[in-house]
Parts: structure tokens; C-alpha cells; sequence
């Protein structure tokens, strides 16, 4: 498909359509016109509480309501959602079990000209560590909206990464999201790309090159980083002997990982890690970033060609 949408306004779409059905209540840190939250707002002014610019104290207002019985949506940007509130993320909503969602926007390098300070690279370690919390980070609009539902039914802490840069669609409109079920994009026998978040379009790009190249190569998006779906992960390593992980986040503590702990307690086979090795990002154009941190579907192909060369 050549329509993008960036995953953050997938998400403020989704909110608005599900607050109809469901009793939400969004709470935001005085961002709501960048996360998107702003469409719930004009449509559920009621249910809207803006917290101004005051993270923490915008996650424990959100426990406070949640023990009300009511399914609650914080929102802010990823570098504070996950960063500057984490202890009240993870005492207050996580550790009582609460059923706060943690709409986490701008995740990554892709945030672009914001820099290092608003580029978080280590979200996801940081709430996968935290025990009982849920981490889905989507690769599209359509699997955005999937996961904003599939975590309103969900009972308990969830943690969605979404993305500024608008990106491709990867997914069909009618697509079905699984919390916790990982997704066979492509089959394939020589080696297996397991990606996440907008990796996964360059995971299938990167695919397509290794195909014109005689590389048979399966593609696995994994939009459940917590619960990880082992059984796809072993089955694809078991079938092709060979693994690349590829996220936009640091190699330590994320997607790649959580796929190496599945694996060297399982399966241990040859792997490789892309995604951004342990440094901070910088200021720039997201594409220009993304090239530059080795991001890439060429990147992917290169890496592909050492592990099956080793």
C-alpha cells in the first residue's frame, strides 16, 4: 500500500471511536495536539482530563481513577510516559495491577529534529522489566487501532509505543490484531526477519531484495514484545536455522533481546540484532536518522548475508 499514517494518529483515532463503545477516560500532560488525543477530547470533553506538563503526577491520577473500576488511557510522549514517570508507572498502576493504559507517543529516533533528549531508544526495556505489564508496539495505522482495543479488554497495566513518522501500511484494512500472537507476513527457509514497529516494513522490503538475491527469507512481525509469542519464534528458528531481529530501539533489552531469551533457552541458533547500538540519537531529518542508525532494509539484507555466511 503507498497510503501511511503514523501510528499516533491511528491511536487518536482509535480512542475516539472506542470511547463510544467502551467507558474511557483519557488522561494527557498537556500534549494532546501532538499525541493525538486531542480528537477523543472534542468528542468525550467530559471524560478528558489534562494534567498539564506533570508526568507523574498524570500516571497516579490515572491509578486513582483506575481504582474505580474505570479503564483509563495516560498519555504523553514516550520519552516521559516511560522515563520521567516511571516510578509512578510502575508503583502505582503496575504494582496494584491497575487497568491504565499507557498511550506512549513520539517513541524513538524517527521523533527526528526533537534529538537525543526526545528520542527514547529504551522504552521498552524499561517497561518490559516491569513485572505484569503488557508492551505492544504496532506496525501501522490499522494494527494501532487493533491494539488500542486489544488493550482495553485486556484486565491490567499495557504499555502501546507509537511512532510520529508516518509510515506505510503493512496490514489489510480488515486485518485482526491478537495480543500476544505474532505474524507470519512472509514464509520463508533460509533465515527468518523477526521485526517490530515501522522495522517491519524494511523487515519486507529487506525480504524482497534477498529474494532477487536467491535468499529465501521468512518474515515475523512481533507486535507483542511482552508476552512474546515463543512458539512462533521457535518454529521459525527451528525451520530456518537463522534469525535477525530488527527494531528502532536499543539492541540491549528489547525486541532482540527478548527474541535471544526465547531462543537460548529453547533453540539457540545463529542471530543477529539491527537496531540502534547502544548510543544516543541526535537531531535530524527521521529518514536521515533512520539511514544513518542503520535502520534500513539494505542494512537488514547485509546482516542477513553475514549470519548465513558465518
Amino acid at each position: 500500500m503507498s497510503q501511511k499514517k503514523a501510528t499516533r494518529e491511528a491511536y487518536g483515532e482509535a480512542l475516539a471511536e472506542f470511547g463510544g463503545k467502551y467507558d474511557l477516560v483519557v488522561l494527557d500532560a498537556d500534549l494532546s495536539k501532538s499525541t493525538k488525543t486531542d480528537t477523543f477530547r472534542q468528542k468525550y470533553p467530559d471524560r478528558f482530563i489534562n494534567c498539564g506538563i506533570a508526568e507523574a503526577n498524570m500516571m497516579s491520577i490515572a491509578a486513582g481513577i483506575a481504582t474505580t473500576g474505570k479503564t483509563v488511557f495516560a498519555s504523553s510522549f514516550a520519552m516521559f510516559a516511560a522515563g520521567r514517570a516511571y516510578e509512578q508507572v510502575r508503583n502505582s498502576i503496575a504494582y496494584p495491577e491497575l487497568n491504565v493504559k499507557i498511550g506512549a507517543t513520539h517513541a524513538g529516533i524517527s521523533v527526528g529534529e526533537d534529538g537525543a533528549t526526545h528520542q527514547p531508544i529504551e522504552d521498552i526495556s524499561l517497561m518490559r522489566a516491569i513485572p505484569g505489564m503488557v508492551v505492544i508496539s504496532p506496525a501501522d495505522g490499522y494494527e494501532a487501532r487493533g491494539a488500542v482495543e486489544a488493550a482495553i479488554l485486556h484486565k491490567g497495566p499495557v504499555y502501546l509505543r507509537f511512532g510520529r513518522l508516518a509510515v506505510p501500511y503493512v496490514n489489510e484494512p480488515d486485518y485482526k490484531f491478537e495480543l500476544g500472537k505474532g505474524v507470519t507476513l512472509k514464509d520463508g527457509s533460509d533465515i527468518t526477519i523477526i521485526s517490530t514497529g515501522l522495522m517491519v516494513k524494511e523487515a519486507l522490503d529487506a525480504s524482497d531484495i534477498l529474494k532477487n538475491e536467491g535468499i529465501s527469507a521468512r518474515v515475523i512481525n512481533i507486535h507483542t514484545i511482552k508476552p512474546i509469542d515463543k512458539e512462533i519464534i521457535i518454529k521459525a528458528a527451528r525451520e530456518t536455522g537463522a534469525v535477525i531481529t530488527a527494531e528502532e530501539h536499543n539492541i540491549i533489552g528489547g525486541l532482540g533481546s527478548a527474541v535471544a531469551e526465547v531462543l537460548v533457552e529453547n533453540f539457540p541458533v545463529k542471530m543477529i540484532r539491527v537496531g540502534i547500538n547502544d548510543k544516543f540519537g541526535k537531531s535530524g531529518k527521521p529518514l536521515a536518522l533512520l539511514e544513518e542508525y542503520g535502520l534500513t532494509a539494505s542494512n537488514i539484507v547485509s546482516n542477513a548475508k553475514k549470519l548465513l555466511n558465518k
